[in-house]
């Protein structure tokens, strides 16, 4: 029983006769009674009336609804198939660090829901490692997050943004003010900031993104830490409470903070990469590779490198 016999048949009952049938299908009339004599044969029943073709039997009526029913179900599967094909429908799953949720990803988010409103998201937030574990393991489609955070070699980065690592303390820290007359003094804007010794005489709070200091004369601010917190709400509160300083990158500062500040971090002079990554050796999904292409291209127009 093939799929083209099934359609020839609906196309007699609906039009009414063979011939009307068959300008319809676009084939000549015996190629339509050649097509319903092979769908009796299998089924071995008739389906219309001898010396009335037009006329449906018993039987030829019983399958109509059937395969009425049969080809709007298949009809379903074919334009499913062929919109998740081309991005139009499907799920997308994407990790990313907290930073990126919060900042960079609602304004990516919002462009690609118009661009393909029926895709479902799935967004989960996670630390770099975390984000680059849960890519490995096959949990999500596509992870954004601090390329220093992978060294595995299936995996596929794009860079995004290079975002700095600077101080964050209370505005009435002397850290703030000793910055403050820095910047008035200064000539050149690019003198603007801290080093990282003026901090060696605060009490030094350890979070994940710290892990940027590593292999750098700073750091020795990880070694002399008097806490370490893995939560973002909880080093904020001990900064809040002037438990003491620490180090985030920019995106991870939130906007219009109203108690802390965040200076630049001079000598030394660092950046975490940002950027969007997949598995290398793997094909991803039609619509989380048009996330992947949409998102690149968003950042290079909205956002400096």
């Amino acid at each position: 029983m093939k799929l083209q016999q099934l359609r020839h048949f609906l196309f007699v009952v609906e039009e009414g006769g063979f011939r009307a049938a068959a300008n319809r299908a676009n084939r000549s009339q015996a190629a339509i009674s050649a097509s319903i004599k092979e769908l009796e044969k299998t089924l071995n029943q008739r389906l219309f009336e001898v010396g009335n073709k037009a006329t449906l039997t018993p039987f030829g009526e019983s399958c109509v609804p059937k395969i009425q029913q049969f080809l709007s179900v298949y009809q379903g599967l074919e334009d499913d198939l062929q919109a998740i094909a081309s991005g139009d429908k499907g799920k997308i799953r994407i990790a990313s660090v907290p930073s990126l949720v919060t900042k960079l990803l609602p304004s990516v988010l919002v462009a690609y829901s118009k661009k393909f409103p029926d895709i479902e998201i799935v967004l989960i937030d996670d630390n770099a490692v975390g984000v680059a574990n849960r890519l490995l393991t096959g949990e999500v489609d596509l992870a954004l997050g601090n390329c220093t955070s992978i060294n595995q070699a299936d995996i596929d980065f794009t860079p995004l943004i290079s975002d700095p690592i600077g101080v964050v303390c209370l505005k009435s820290n002397e850290l703030n003010r000793l910055s403050e007359q820095q910047s008035k003094s200064s000539k050149t804007k690019a003198q603007k900031g801290l080093k990282w010794q003026k901090l060696m005489t605060q009490p030094f709070i350890y979070n994940g993104t710290c892990k940027l200091l590593e292999n750098t004369p700073a750091e020795a601010l990880n070694r002399k830490a008097r806490y370490t917190v893995e939560n973002i709400t909880s080093l904020f509160s001990l900064l809040r409470n002037d438990l003491g300083v620490t180090t985030l990158p920019k995106l991870a500062f939130p906007s219009n903070e109203p108690e802390l500040v965040w200076i630049s971090l001079l000598d030394p002079s660092l950046n975490r990469q940002i950027g969007i990554f997949k598995l290398a050796n793997k094909t991803i999904s039609p619509p989380a590779q048009a996330f992947y292409e949409l998102c690149v291209a968003y950042v290079q127009e909205h956002y400096l490198l």
